[in-house]
């Protein structure tokens, strides 16, 4: 191990040259290659979803960085058993066979890799030729598979490696499938990684990676990787997943350094769209991210023919025509997406669950669906079964529940309590008229059981005007169509859990979305579904506004300057603002944002509201 940062400079101007090189070469090395003798190479990624015909491309690159004479380790960082049919349909046993054949050297887990069912998991953990990791991941209390894992280099270097899952997997799968799992949050699950951390430096590492599906999602604010580098010493890379968030993102959200204290913190985004790259030398560390469409060292052969393979049986499988669509029907996450908004997609999936719950015999008054569950967008044109198994690829079934206007109106400010933030349990509707003024602050009371979300301890962001075409009544019992994971208190929604009624028909979700557009619209998405319905109203703060006849954006809100005597200040909010950010402005690090929340009595999860005045505690 004999590099220094120089030679990352020259590996990346190699890549560069790569990419203007004949697609038809081999990745053998050349005499512009780097020579990366002695160094450590980590190529990762995260959150593929179902991108498997990356995976040759993945293949090939760990050959390249390997004749260039680097010791080479492939890791990923969860979200890899579900995602479109290649990977679902199989329970995400393709994936596994996928990554096996590519070469990868271990994994953490993902929510999403609990879709199917922990004996699902446990199957395919046993198939795998590479450990997968989550030192958080308990059952019955112990460890359900590997916590670390340690690599030596051909020099002796030690490297050691660890795993997290994001606590929100507690309620992001569902209940029924994951009995006796449990995922420790917080503190706790900061004093698991500083022990994984202890424990393998005190065996020798010398390098420390942490393989962790935490994100760096507000909705996730107390268990996201930054929280966690705040808390943890002695990681030298911490490879995230779960945000889908790129290295443009995770310098946004670390003032600019991609580092939180001295760790560096990296992620690809989702779908093989990145490679990620790390090139550790003794002194120096290094990350960089290889955009995959850009690559072109021949994709490894073997690995294509196999995914090749895979998808055209999909396609044979799905690809058949059943309907059209004359408008593009919406699946994006956020902004303006099924995480922070109606959309015409969430609409037309709700009606679909109405529909069906007729059809078998279920007078229902309304329909509720998360908006997380809605996982891509169908263009317009030709709709086939692969397009709606995309959209709805868990295997949900329809169910349903009554509960009161009130327990209604609790899960509907349960499921907003971000907005305008993205969240996975924002509401998609049919029969229902609300609004959520998101200029209020969310009231939050006790943590739901078994869940890492707060419970409203009042009302004041949501209001519904109508269920089923009537006036809301609180005190009324709606009949609600839904899908098995809500209806087990998946995401936000443990009211339904608890309700009066509580059962599941057994009909898949996209089995129902397929007859409804087939029977009911004859074939055709049409003018009904052009946009969203106005079902929901999203109230926003408003934005400043501009002189008419200077059309410049005003500037933001400086905050004050502290007291001389370094007392207490003031600060007011601005767009774009969040507490980690202010916190980080006046204390120089993000974790302190707790002093500024208990000072203003503000609760989990933290929100506040453009031009707030917050009191800033002398640091």
């Amino acid at each position: 191990m004999k590099k220094l940062l120089s030679l990352f400079l020259t590996a990346a101007i190699a890549c560069s040259l790569a990419v203007t090189a004949s697609a038809a070469e081999e990745p053998a090395a050349a005499a512009s290659d780097p020579d990366l003798t002695g160094s450590i190479v980590i190529l990762h990624t995260n959150d593929v979803h179902g991108g498997i015909a990356g995976y040759a491309q993945v293949a090939a690159q760990k050959q390249y960085y390997q004749k260039c004479g680097a010791y080479v380790l492939l890791f990923d960082a969860g979200d890899f058993i579900q995602g479109d049919p290649t990977v679902s349909a199989s329970q995400g046993e393709t994936a596994v066979e996928l990554m096996n054949l590519a070469g990868y050297d271990a994994a953490a887990l993902g929510n999403h890799e609990f879709d199917y069912g922990y004996d699902n998991l446990v199957k395919l953990s046993r198939t795998a030729k590479f450990p997968i990791l989550s030192a958080n991941t308990l059952y019955n209390g112990k460890t359900a598979f590997g916590d670390n894992k340690i690599f030596t280099a051909p020099d002796g270097t030690r490297i050691g490696v660890f795993g997290l899952e994001t606590p929100e997997t507690a309620t992001k799968a569902h209940p029924g499938k994951i009995k006796g799992v449990t995922f420790p949050a917080g503190q706790e699950m900061f004093k698991i990684a500083q022990n994984q951390v202890n424990v393998l430096k005190s065996q020798g590492c010398e390098r420390i990676v942490c393989l962790g599906h935490l994100g760096i999602d507000n909705e996730s604010v107390g268990n996201r990787s930054i929280d966690l580098l705040n808390a943890v010493k002695g990681i030298d890379v911490f490879i995230d997943g779960h945000s889908h968030s790129d290295l443009e993102a995770i310098k946004a959200a670390t003032g600019g350094t991609g580092k939180v204290g001295s760790t560096l913190l990296t992620s690809t985004g989702t779908k093989l769209a990145n490679i990620g790259c790390i090139i550790m030398d003794k002194d120096s560390i290094s990350v960089k991210s290889l955009p995959t469409a850009e690559l072109t060292t021949t994709p490894d052969k073997v690995v294509a023919a196999r995914a090749a393979a895979i998808q055209k049986q999909i396609d044979d499988d799905y690809g058949t025509v059943f309907a059209k669509t004359t408008y593009e029907l919406n699946g994006a996450k956020a902004p303006n997406g099924n995480r922070d908004g109606e959309t015409n997609l969430g609409d037309l999936i709700t009606d679909a669950l109405v529909w069906g719950a007729k059809k078998n015999g279920e007078a229902v008054d309304a329909a509720v669906t998360n908006g997380g569950g809605i996982r891509a967008t169908i263009k317009a044109g030709d709709i086939t079964k692969k397009d709606v198994n995309t959209v709805l690829p868990f295997g949900n079934t329809l169910s349903i529940v009554k509960v009161t206007g009130a327990e209604l109106l609790e899960a509907l400010e349960a499921s907003t309590y971000c907005t305008p933030d993205a969240l996975g349990g924002f509401p998609q509707v049919s029969g229902i008229a609300f609004t959520v003024d998101t200029t209020k602050t969310y009231d939050a009371g006790s943590l739901y059981p078994d869940s890492t979300y707060h419970a409203p301890k009042s009302i004041n962001r949501v209001t519904i005007q109508s269920v089923g075409g009537k006036p809301f009544d609180a005190k009324a019992v709606y009949t609600i169509a839904t899908n098995d994971f809500m209806a087990a208190g998946g995401d936000t929604y443990y009211a339904f859990k608890t309700a009066s009624a509580n059962y599941d028909i057994g009909v898949p979700m996209d089995e129902v979305l397929m007859d409804y557009i087939t029977t009911e619209l004859k074939g055709v998405v049409g003018d009904t579904y052009a946009k969203p319905q106005g079902r929901i109203t999203v109230v926003k703060a408003e934005a400043p506004a501009e002189e008419p006849a200077k059309p410049v954006t005003p500037p933001a809100v400086k905050p004050a300057e502290p007291a001389a005597d370094g007392g207490e200040t003031s600060y007011t909010v601005v767009s774009g603002d969040c507490l980690w950010n202010i916190s980080y402005h006046f204390y120089g690090a993000g974790a302190k944002f707790t002093r500024i929340a208990s000072a203003n009595g503000l609760k989990p999860p933290y929100l506040i509201n453009i031009g707030q005045v917050l009191v800033i505690p002398a640091a």
